[in-house]
């Protein structure tokens, strides 16, 4: 199947590691031009040279994405540098376990700003570009959104709010042509991941129930799988497609576990 993304240019949040790494690796695969924004200079690099390696084109962007004068500056970095933006790929965040026994009404603020706040502000400020190419975006939400999971009102919140602007941007900017959907992963080896897993007394014991619940297969969900649905949706294979939540899970949030 022809994804018909060469060329395109693809703006992706966090677009250095995890999801986003795999995201933006898919884009260069099919000769699209991944734009990554990430704040981690180290991971920045690395993906530079693996793409630079590989003969992609790409850009990359060091930036603090809390901070709306940052994402706005990185979305004018992306038009100068390549003339136009034709997809917005939000997917930077993290499961910071922000709760109500073990945050505060500040912390809770400083959760949405790091998992909330820059959906929004960059899809503003690359409204423009989108509307001139009749462009897509597709939101990373999380099944935390539908399932709650206990102690992260902060990350639960923001997704909920990702699934619910989802579907009000897909309305909003329907005179513009601009199609909007969202991917909702469940259990997604990443280095994030990975770091959560290590707080517990014994990983591999933890790793291994969670998997025995997911019923496709008892394993992870690869970020390949994530990356591929993202590149679908943005694809002109998904013209007609705006306004909906594609679970990437093995069956994990709406199969009953009695399946599994």
């Amino acid at each position: 199947m022809d994804l018909k993304l060469a060329g395109k240019v693809v703006v992706i949040s966090g677009g250095a590691k995890g999801i986003g790494e795999a995201i933006s690796l898919g884009c260069a695969a099919e000769s699209a031009i991944p734009v990554m924004l990430d704040r981690d200079s180290a991971a920045l690099s690395a993906m530079e040279e693996k793409l630079s390696a590989a003969g992609h084109a790409y850009g990359a962007f060091q930036c603090e994405l809390t901070d709306a004068v940052q994402c706005e500056r990185a979305i004018q970095s992306a038009v100068q540098n390549f003339g136009r933006v034709d997809a917005l790929v939000n997917n930077a965040g993290v499961n910071d376990r922000v709760g109500l026994e073990n945050g505060s009404p500040k912390h809770y603020i400083e959760s949405l700003e790091r998992n909330l706040f820059h959906y929004f502000n960059l899809a503003h400020f690359a409204l423009s570009a989108l509307k001139s190419s009749q462009g897509s975006i597709v939101n990373i939400a999380s099944k935390t959104a539908v399932t709650g999971q206990g102690g992260t009102s902060g990350y639960a919140s923001a997704k909920g709010a990702v699934l619910a602007l989802t579907r009000e941007w897909a309305v909003e900017l329907l005179p513009y042509q601009i199609r909007v959907n969202a991917v909702v992963p469940a259990e997604v080896m990443t280095p994030l991941y990975q770091q959560w897993l290590k707080t517990f007394p014994d990983p591999q014991k933890k790793l291994d129930s969670i998997v025995s619940r997911i019923p496709l297969g008892s394993r992870m969900t690869r970020a390949e799988e994530i990356a591929a649905a993202v590149l679908f949706l943005l694809s002109e294979q998904a013209g007609h497609i705006t306004g909906q939540h594609l679970y990437v899970d093995g069956g994990y949030v709406h199969l009953d576990r009695a399946l599994s």
